[in-house]
């Protein structure tokens, strides 16, 4: 092959060739490694930090946030507790309040039976009184009749009495 050929009759060429190998391995070296390579690490380390910065900036926004839900929980608790005491309040008072009513509808009930009672009791006194008349008068109309013997209308009505309250 004459390229290997090349290579053994003469050193020459090989000589230049690695000559030129070493010409553009620095220059891609210079261009690569100088020029590039630190934009490209520019470039990465500000996204570094760019990711960085967001992650802080993230959990410093979910520690507000858990914060911020405490807060709203703690406020939340806080009406709650606030509306209970007033439920509790306002059903107190409504016992209260019924149980004043109750007290004035059971009074006014009481003076209402009270009469009540006072009005049957003076009926029943008539109505008794009443009775003991009509039967007296009975008694002495039946005892005249049947034994032809008139009683007076006071030993009637003592006989009536002794016998109804007897």
């Amino acid at each position: 092959m004459p390229q290997i050929a090349q290579l053994t009759a003469d050193n020459w060429y090989l000589a230049s060739q690695l000559f030129w190998l070493l010409v553009v391995f620095a220059g891609i070296y210079v261009v690569i490694g100088r020029g590039m390579l630190p934009k490209i690490e520019a470039t990465v380390d500000a996204r570094d930090r760019k990711v960085a910065d967001d992650l802080a900036a993230a959990k410093a926004a979910h520690a507000a946030a858990d914060k911020l839900e405490e807060s709203y929980r703690q406020q939340g608790e806080a009406s709650r507790a606030a509306a209970q005491k007033a439920v509790a309040e306002a059903r107190d008072k409504a016992a209260k309040d019924a149980e004043k009513r109750l007290a004035r509808i059971d009074a006014e009930l009481a003076a209402k039976l009270s009469a009540a009672e006072a009005d049957i009791a003076a009926a029943r006194s008539s109505a008794m009184a009443e009775i003991e008349s009509v039967a007296a008068e009975a008694a002495g109309e039946l005892v005249a009749k049947l034994s032809g013997v008139k009683v007076a209308a006071a030993d009637a009505k003592a006989a009536v009495k002794a016998v109804l309250h007897g």
